[in-house]
């Protein structure tokens, strides 16, 4: 769980140097149904890649959780809302992360609009 806060907290400050650093070498990211590009990417370089990208839409963005972070095993889910200010209207996008962490560090991440889907990936009810 503390990985994932981590991230959090290295996206949050614009220090993509930190967040790189807390992704596995092989790590996997799978963008939520219906998103532009859902991936998967796979590789630190190819993920960071998909998440600069995504950042430039915005002047400014934050990813802040909006419920507990659920540790299942080596995984974590939490609901997230992701804020972009750009200079159109403010975006608040509310998308649930499953994120799987080996040692230490993010091996994969995957997100969903649903909540529910979300946790029944990881055999969890609501």
């Amino acid at each position: 769980m503390e990985a994932v806060k981590a991230a959090f907290e290295a996206w949050n400050a614009g220090d993509m140097d930190a967040f790189r650093k807390l992704l596995a070498p092989d790590v996997i990211l799978r963008n939520p149904e219906g998103w532009p590009e859902p991936g998967p990417f796979v590789g630190r370089e190819a993920v960071m890649r998909q998440w600069e990208e995504q950042r430039e839409i915005w002047d400014a963005d934050a990813v802040e959780p909006i419920s507990d972070f659920i540790e299942f095993a080596d995984r974590v889910v939490v609901r997230l809302i992701w804020h972009g200010v750009s200079h159109g209207p403010e975006s608040n996008m509310k998308m649930t992360g499953v994120f799987t962490v080996r040692k230490a560090r993010l091996s994969h991440a995957e997100f969903f609009w649903d909540h529910a889907e979300a946790l029944d990936t990881m055999g969890l009810k609501e």
